[in-house]
């Protein structure tokens, strides 16, 4: 399985970002079998837990500090997973990741990184 992130940058606080994440390279199922993850990580943190989406994507899971100003979905047809994120604050920054987990394996993409700054 292969995850590419995309959409990374620099914003100003308060500002928003689209980020997306093309996955391929399934082989026993399609994407659209597989519940999707955004994790980030900051300079100096441990990688954290950002969202989380179900195969369908009818329901979502946010780490508290995203609740409400970031949103996450999918395009099954498409094989993509998007994270729409508003009102971005200083501690948004990082490298945003997409992951899956996938007949007991766990795959990741490279990472897209999020600049914020005044």
């Amino acid at each position: 399985v292969h995850l590419v992130e995309s959409g990374g940058g620099a914003v100003q606080p308060g500002g928003s970002l689209g980020l997306s994440c093309a996955a391929s390279g399934f082989t026993d199922f399609t994407f659209s079998s597989y519940a999707m993850n955004w994790y980030r990580q900051a300079p100096g943190m441990e990688r954290e837990f950002v969202a989380a989406l179900t195969r369908a994507g009818d329901s979502t899971l946010y780490a508290d500090s995203v609740k409400g100003r970031f949103t996450i979905s999918r395009d099954n047809a498409k094989n993509m997973m998007y994270l729409q994120m508003d009102s971005l604050e200083f501690e948004g920054a990082g490298e945003y990741c997409c992951n899956v987990v996938h007949g007991g394996k766990e795959s990741w993409g490279q990472g897209t990184q999020v600049t914020v700054s005044s």
